[in-house]
């Protein structure tokens, strides 16, 4: 059945110039009349289909009054890449903004779906479930992530003091292991100056609580590569912890994280979304990280679905999308690790 004539054509009496425009002049404001009511119903307006789910308009919103409230630009900037910042800014426009910052929400809609290679055991090769701090051990002579289902075929083939994949010694204490993750500092590796980040925000392996040089070390770790250096950054600064809070710069670097397949930083920008009130585009980033394998994604996203905020279609694709997921990290050896509590 059509709707507001859309699908049928009527023809119109010939009219007089003079009448044809002020016919004209009322439709327009009729047109915008409807335009404002119907604003003024909902926060974001719909504009297409991207990525299997639902793009919206985040950079206008309107308020019970029908006029039109847009995001701080310094909140629309750090969110942008450089090359678009400078874009906007030499055009000056507020419309140039807004289509900056449309493209860069469909860059996130479009991107990062598959998790980054670090996130794979060097010896199975397949992705460690998630919080990978459960499911595997970081060995700070390589850096490398060893799920528990390896670690537990090494002991049985009686490698108990080595590492499983690169078989160093395993360091004997603190000073040990700060020693073999500034030896690999030392040669510009992403993922040792990220860990020596972390452990100066912790105050571990004898070191002193250290944020300002944490984030030193997380920026140029993030500069050559490691997402978890961005997640890292995002968090310090959206939270503000021991640090100036600065959510708007947090958000940036938790966008750059999840383009490249960071599932907690997808996850996380969700969470911003849920909380100004941009409910759809919460859940899409939440299908997004739950369908990599993130349970928390998965809760949120059937708590939203009992509030009416996520369809039933959606939270069963989530749901599926979550078990394909799992099952594809299960091998027996990571099932006998579980038993066990390897």
């Amino acid at each position: 059945m059509p709707c507001h004539g859309i699908g049928r054509k009527r023809r119109r009496p010939t009219l007089a110039s003079g009448e044809e425009g002020s016919e004209k002049t009322e439709r327009e404001r009729a047109c915008q009349a409807k335009k404002t009511q119907r604003m003024s119903q909902v926060e974001i307006q719909t504009r297409g289909v991207e990525g299997g789910g639902m793009r919206r308009d985040l950079t206008r919103r309107s308020d019970h009054t029908g006029t039109d409230r847009r995001p701080p630009r310094a909140l629309i900037f750090y969110s942008m890449s450089a090359s678009d910042v400078a874009v906007a800014q030499a055009d000056g426009s507020a419309e140039s903004v807004d289509t900056a910052a449309r493209d860069l929400q469909r860059r996130l809609m479009a991107s990062g779906h598959e998790r980054p290679e670090d996130d794979r055991c060097p010896i199975c090769f397949d992705l460690i479930e998630l919080p990978m701090g459960e499911h595997g051990k970081l060995n700070v002579c390589c850096m490398k992530i060893v799920c528990n289902g390896c670690a537990l075929a090494a002991h049985q083939r009686g490698i108990y003091s080595r590492c499983p994949f690169c078989r160093s010694p395993f360091p004997a204490d603190d000073a040990s292991k700060l020693a073999m993750v500034q030896r690999r500092v030392s040669k510009s590796d992403a993922a040792a100056i990220n860990n020596l980040g972390y452990q100066h925000y912790r105050g571990r392996h004898g070191l002193a609580r250290d944020v300002p040089r944490a984030i030193e070390l997380w920026t140029e770790a993030a500069e050559l590569g490691s997402v978890t250096a961005h997640h890292h950054l995002g968090h310090t600064y959206y939270r503000g912890n021991d640090v100036q809070k600065d959510k708007p710069r947090g958000i940036h670097y938790w966008q750059e994280a999840a383009i490249k397949g960071h599932v907690p930083s997808r996850h996380s920008l969700g969470v911003v979304e849920h909380k100004n009130g941009n409910y759809q585009l919460a859940v899409q980033h939440w299908m997004i990280s739950a369908k990599m394998g993130y349970d928390k994604s998965l809760r949120y996203i059937k708590g939203m679905f009992k509030e009416g905020h996520a369809t039933k279609a959606q939270h069963a694709e989530a749901l599926l999308g979550y078990r394909d997921a799992v099952e594809e990290m299960k091998s027996p050896q990571r099932e006998e690790a579980k038993r066990i509590g390897v």
